[in-house]
């Protein structure tokens, strides 16, 4: 058994292996996946047998984390072929990459998982829940006109930088953990969407942008992150039943919860793992008016070098979070936990009865002053 890193050249060699695990995934879309994404991601293999049996693929991301831009990569594909599995070939290369993410000083790594219990083990947590919905196409026909005309198109790769900035002007401020949407992104989400028989349709009112959509269409239509400025949702609705077939209820996903989506409810989708610590604690914030002071131990069975004591504070007049290793603790957080509590998923009082938690009522409160990473903005596919 090999485990390595492929280089560039060789990172087409795992296509046979993709196409053998996950065999609903079209042509259309290998093509491009394999042409975009592995000219800039990692892949990690095991070979056995002279042949690749195992892997798993980082794509990179960029990450805002509050008002800071991180590194981070989000991790896809990981399979091993039938005859080989129960060999731990999976466990070796999670660790092996999130040991080389590490060293890079990323705060998480974050995944769609196939099974949640796939990855707990390795104290990943949910972090994200996206809204789903339906759209009715009689609802959208019977639209009303608000007497301003909207016209829409499939965005172009010219475009990227256009939407870009629409995002920013627009909605950069509703979330603090988010994938950076720069002109990178939109382009390669155009060239992703178009894989699979869709695109990124813009909504133009006076020549303005006025909301953006990600579509595909394999057996059905479905919408992907909806981004509709106020008072044009029912001009979102009616671009949809352009594209829907007759009768058609369409699914959305990403989508907000307001009238005309129908039976919205909100799913866990991505999972993260906290990677270099003092690289996530130093990306959130405070108040800028009280100061925090306080220290806690973490226990982190697989990047061990996590596992000491922290002291964290914040001077009052700023809102950074400093960090460094301390001598003593105030009390003690497995990793997994301290994703929950750091990302808002839990609060402390949930955390308090968890196994290996130890929270006394100062470092309660002193822990009460961060302002949590609850905001999370993460529709990633590939």
């Amino acid at each position: 058994m090999i485990l390595r890193k492929l280089e560039p050249q060789e990172r087409a060699e795992t296509r046979k292996l993709w196409e053998e695990v996950f065999p609903e995934d079209t042509k259309e879309f290998l093509d491009y996946y394999y042409f975009v994404k592995t000219g800039i991601n990692e892949i990690y293999v095991i070979e056995a047998d002279g042949e690749i049996r195992s892997m798993i693929q980082l794509n990179p991301y960029k990450i805002q984390i509050m008002d800071r831009e991180c590194a981070s990569h989000y991790i896809i594909a990981v399979s091993t072929q039938k005859e080989y599995r129960g060999r731990g070939f999976m466990r070796s290369l999670l660790i092996k990459s999130m040991e080389e993410m590490y060293g890079s000083k990323e705060p998480f790594t974050f995944l769609m998982p196939a099974s949640e219990k796939i990855y707990t083990p390795y104290d990943f947590r949910y972090i994200y829940q996206q809204h789903c919905g339906v759209i009715d196409e009689e609802y959208k026909t019977d639209a009303e006109e608000n007497g301003k005309e909207t016209v829409c198109s499939d965005a172009g790769v010219f475009e990227a930088g256009e939407l870009a900035e629409f995002f920013h002007r627009h909605f950069s401020g509703i979330w603090n953990v988010y994938a950076l949407r720069d002109e990178t992104y939109y382009r390669t989400m155009i060239l992703e969407q178009q894989s699979e028989h869709g695109g990124v349709r813009v909504l133009r009112c006076g020549g303005e942008i006025i909301g953006i959509f990600a579509y595909a269409r394999e057996e059905e239509l479905e919408i992907r992150e909806p981004l509709i400025l106020p008072g044009y949702e029912r001009e979102f609705e009616k671009a949809v039943s352009e594209l829907a077939a007759s009768g058609e209820k369409v699914k959305v996903y990403g989508c907000p919860e307001r009238d005309g989506i129908e039976n919205c409810s909100r799913r866990p989708i991505i999972m993260a793992r906290i990677l270099y610590l003092p690289a996530l604690m130093e990306s959130m914030k405070t108040a800028a008016d009280i100061n925090m002071d306080c220290s806690f131990a973490v226990i982190d069975p697989i990047l061990r070098k996590n596992s000491t004591s922290w002291h964290i504070w914040s001077c009052e007049g700023e809102e950074e979070v400093h960090m460094k290793e301390a001598e003593d603790s105030e009390g003690v957080f497995p990793i997994a936990e301290l994703t929950e509590f750091l990302f808002g998923v839990k609060t402390a009082d949930e955390l308090k009865d968890s196994e290996g938690v130890i929270l006394t009522e100062r470092l309660e409160h002193e822990l009460g002053k961060l302002r949590k990473l609850n905001r999370v903005f993460l529709n990633e596919v590939v």
